[in-house]
């Protein structure tokens, strides 16, 4: 195969490790946000900040991810974070 396949797919694994690391660091980040809500006796889901969270990276979106894609990846992402911390979807 030639050389320049070979830097692709390299590229893409490397990029692919630095999404399940920044998962993972959300994943901490929650955690550590919703031990301080319960010590403050709020509420571990906000809709209210999902809506706003699904706005700026909206708005952040350069594509080529398209606003349905971006949409999708948001709520998938806010679904795994309730399963792999234990609160309901």
């Amino acid at each position: 195969m030639s050389e320049r396949l070979h830097e692709l797919r390299d590229a893409v694994t490397a990029n692919d490790r630095r999404i399940v690391e920044a998962v993972n660091e959300r994943l901490r980040l929650v955690a550590e946000l919703w031990r301080l809500k319960q010590e403050l006796g709020a509420d571990r889901v906000d809709p209210d900040r999902e809506r706003e969270l699904r706005a700026q990276l909206a708005a952040a979106n350069a594509g080529p991810l398209s606003a349905d894609g971006l949409e999708r990846l948001i709520s998938e992402l806010l679904a795994l974070t309730k399963r792999e911390l234990g609160a309901s979807p």
